[in-house]
């Protein structure tokens, strides 16, 4: 699949799951052997292909386009970072593909949305990434 930044599609094929953030005020640290990060209000992700920093988490406020990772809504309350476009990273290739919990209106921008009963079951197990296919 030819992936770009902004298409919102989901990349295709094996993603490993890297490290999870949640948000601590709001709900319990995750059971997972995945290194966790609580999320703090200038945690942020790099979007802009022209930047240094793309594709990476930022502290903000950033001089780049960028994600703001603490939202009003729920979606990034418990995120996994899923490894695309991050080894190396590629400029324009797609950046934030994340696992996260569902948006209200139940489409994402190119990440993958599971309720969270579901997501903590998947991170605390032996799964180590997830496989996307078309069918």
């Amino acid at each position: 699949m030819d992936k770009t930044e902004g298409d919102q599609a989901t990349p295709i094929g094996y993603l490993p799951f890297r490290h999870v953030f949640y948000r601590a005020d709001r709900i319990a640290r995750p059971l997972t052997r995945l290194r966790v990060e609580a999320l703090a209000p200038d945690d942020g992700w790099c979007d802009d292909p022209s930047h240094r920093d793309y594709n990476r988490q930022v502290t903000l406020p950033h001089d780049g386009r960028h994600e703001r990772l603490w939202r009003d809504d729920h979606c990034y309350d418990l995120c996994v970072v899923l490894g695309w476009n991050d080894d190396p990273v590629i400029a324009g290739r797609g950046s934030a593909i994340f696992l996260h919990l569902p948006p209200q209106s139940g489409a994402t921008e190119g990440c993958i949305a599971l309720a969270e009963p579901l997501l903590r079951e998947l991170i605390s197990g032996s799964e180590t990434g997830i496989e996307v296919r078309t069918d």
